[in-house]
């Protein structure tokens, strides 16, 4: 397929940067490092940002409940993990609540009442490659306020204003910023200045960025003072409202003061399923993660993990050929449910996924060239963040939240302080035609107004007999429903504690391109080997997600797992 645009190389932010890892020990707040193996009993927070999950457990402390914590945590990230967390962009939500009662809450973004189907192709029907992936054309209408704005109408504990105030705090005093963000920060000094004429707390104009400088957003603490007096309407009309908007006409993007006002999220019925005697508790469309999870399950149950071997050639072939099959199918059968009837039982039937394994040769990879969506009878760059959090009463949230693009469309409103999102990439701008992570999709998600585009994000929540599980998530565009089943099955198949199955090695398959993509020291030379001689296109490619996850112990404590590959933190007390 001939591209029309180079796309701007420089606009990359490399996935091999140094790690950084942040080990903070202080028994006064009771925090869980990284490398740290302890349990608490009372609550624990596992977020992208140690500032943000400070302010979980903070919260926590002062007696409100994991919705409230989540509230404050969505928040803090939006202005201490600008990349990906978020007020302009949208996520979803899995709750599980200390009676056993679930819910989900869909704040994907969506397309304004002007996107057009080909909004992005040029005039010989080729994608206009840099036109959904920057600038204000590039953005979906934001989902995020209103999400959290729902999440805690329903369920949460203490007051609105207690819950946004410690964002407010970190966005008029500043934080201090880490090694990796100044790299990042420094790395899109020019772009950040192409996009924003008329500045952006982003760019430091006197010299560049140092780990521990201080990041101070006025625009963004006055925008987050108005969402917390108005609540939905601070964001959604009055002056974020307008800001919005005059940036729109000054890049000539879409979103209207309707596309804001008339912007809900939705509550949705959870995906379940069953693997090895637990229970999974995930997001149904508009996200694709859900399905595909329960999937990937089902296609590997039948088979010895366990015998075999983490990361083994044999579990190795047997995931990429469960993977293969189950992204064909994402390809073709997901979408917006509110637009698009998404044939969601048969997908999720065992039967099905048993089937589809059945051409499966162990001698040779099938090539994803034969590989096709299955026929379903009847009707029916890698940055997001995700965090996981459980109280005292075993209430547990898992959201996974997104720009899509780290730092988004790079657009951020003047006046408010927020980067927008470039979520209009996630929709299929051609079928056929790749998005900035090599996923392809048809028709299900093509782009009309007002549509809510699929995605990968993943956020689930475990339960073994009855009881609260494990509470899980990652960040990472298409590796996100791998990284998320990969992380389940180290724990369930191979006897990991949550730490070590966040840390290890992972691997990714989607169908097409037709590679297997490992991360560094994820399998041993002879069984790379092995793949290769059966016809496995092996890449070695940088950090594979950045899950952050918590499991509930057998003596009722927390154990948390926060990834290696980012700058996360478990607090925990």
């Amino acid at each position: 397929m001939q591209k029309t645009t180079k796309p701007l190389n420089n606009f990359k932010i490399t996935s091999v940067i140094l790690a950084v890892i942040i080990i903070i020990s202080s028994c006064a707040s009771g925090q869980l490092g990284k490398n740290n193996s302890g349990e608490y009993e009372n609550g624990m927070v596992v977020s992208a940002h140690p500032e943000a999950s400070h302010v979980g457990v903070e919260i926590l402390k002062k007696g409100g409940n994991a919705v409230d914590a989540a509230v404050a945590v969505q928040f803090a990230l939006a202005v201490v993990y600008p990349n990906a967390g978020n007020i302009g962009g949208g996520g979803f939500m899995v709750y599980r609540s200390a009676s056993g009662e679930i819910n989900t809450l869909d704040f994907r973004e969506k397309a304004a009442s002007g996107a057009s189907r080909d909004m992005y192709l040029d005039s010989a029907g080729n994608p206009i490659v840099d036109k959904s992936l920057y600038g204000h054309l590039a953005s979906g209408v934001p989902g995020s306020v209103d999400g959290m704005v729902e999440a805690h109408k329903k369920y949460g504990k203490l007051s609105w204003a207690e819950v946004v105030q410690p964002a407010i705090d970190l966005a008029a005093n500043g934080f201090k910023i880490t090694k990796r963000q100044a790299a990042e920060l420094n790395g899109l000094h020019r772009n950040l200045m192409d996009f924003n004429p008329n500045g952006t707390a982003f760019v430091n104009l006197e010299s560049p960025w140092k780990e521990s400088d201080l990041l101070v957003q006025k625009e963004l603490a006055n925008t987050l003072k108005l969402i917390q007096e108005k609540g939905r309407a601070g964001f959604y009309e009055g002056a974020v409202a307008d800001s919005v908007v005059a940036e729109m006409q000054r890049g000539k993007g879409l979103i209207t003061k309707e596309d804001l006002k008339n912007y809900h999220s939705a509550w949705r019925k959870p995906i379940t399923g069953m693997y090895r005697g637990y229970k999974i508790i995930t997001m149904p469309p508009t996200s694709s993660g859900g399905i595909a999870l329960i999937q990937l399950l089902q296609s590997v149950e039948p088979y010895p993990l366990k015998k075999w071997g983490f990361n083994s050639d044999s579990t190795v072939q047997l995931i990429v050929e469960a993977e293969r099959r189950v992204y064909a199918d994402r390809a073709t059968h997901l979408g917006d449910p509110d637009f698009y009837a998404v044939p969601q039982v048969g997908l999720l039937k065992a039967e099905y996924n048993k089937s589809r394994m059945a051409n499966f040769n162990w001698n040779a990879a099938t090539p994803s060239s034969s590989v096709l969506a299955g026929e379903i009878k009847g009707s029916e760059h890698e940055e997001t963040t995700h965090f996981s959090i459980v109280d005292h009463d075993e209430n547990a949230v898992s959201i996974t939240t997104t720009l899509n693009g780290s730092y988004g469309s790079l657009v951020a409103v003047k006046g408010a302080g927020f980067l927008l999102n470039n979520e209009m990439d996630d929709f299929s701008v051609k079928p056929g035609a790749p998005n900035m992570y090599g996923l392809v999709g048809g028709e299900a998600n093509a782009i009309a107004p007002n549509k809510r585009m699929l995605s990968s994000m993943t956020p689930s929540i475990v339960e073994k007999d009855g009881k609260l599980f494990m509470v899980v998530g990652t960040p990472g565009g298409s590796t996100i429903i791998t990284s998320v089943f990969q992380t389940i099955i180290n724990v369930i198949d191979f006897d990991m504690s949550m730490q070590k199955a966040v840390a290890a090695k992972k691997f990714h398959h989607q169908w097409l391109p037709d590679e297997v993509y490992l991360e560094k020291d994820a399998m041993d030379s002879l069984s790379i080997e092995k793949l290769k001689a059966k016809g496995y296109k092996i890449l070695i490619r940088g950090p594979i997600g950045r899950v952050d996850a918590i499991l509930r112990t057998k003596w009722g404590t927390y154990q948390g797992g926060a990834d290696p590959r980012g700058d996360d933190v478990a607090v925990g007390y």
